[in-house]
């Protein structure tokens, strides 16, 4: 993600990064109706159970939810419903390939707003078994812990 738009997150997936291990990130804009991007302002979107694909030259976002508008009344769309994601033809191309026959998946890490439009960055993702997921706690314990001494010895 570029730098700067850390203030600007609307929705993370810190799941994603226990369950799976990140290869690439893309920034991808999404296709939204005018309720959905007024919730989506309002941080009222969950991306945990969420994951991206590529059918037919395109990509789509999959079981993000993104909460009805409440003065939208009868223009609300349904909260999980899919959702078009704008890439370029060579992202999608590039996509499709690394999908195809490995164990690789798409899923949403970030929303965040960028010069007004609501972006999404998916990562392609591999996923990890349980002893990876020991080893990764295991190592931001350690890590943690450093900077913890460290700290206390840059004090003194």
């Amino acid at each position: 993600m570029p730098k700067g738009l850390s203030d600007n997150v609307l929705a993370q997936n810190k799941k994603a990064r226990h369950d799976y291990s990140i290869v690439d990130t893309f920034e991808a804009g999404v296709v939204l109706t005018g309720t959905e991007i007024k919730s989506v302002r309002a941080a009222r979107i969950q991306l945990k159970d969420g994951y991206a694909q590529v059918k037919n030259g395109e990509a789509w976002l999959v079981n993000v939810h993104i909460s009805p508008f409440e003065q939208g009344n009868i223009w609300n769309q349904d909260p999980t419903r899919t959702r078009k994601l704008l890439l370029k033809k060579k992202e999608i191309v590039r996509l499709e390939n690394e999908l195809k026959g490995t164990g690789m998946t798409l899923v949403p890490l970030k929303v965040y707003l960028k010069n007004g439009f609501a972006k999404i960055l998916i990562g392609l993702a591999k996923g990890k078994h349980d002893y990876d997921k020991r080893e990764s706690i295991k190592r931001r314990d350690q890590e943690r812990d450093i900077k913890r001494v460290t700290k206390s010895v840059n004090a003194r």
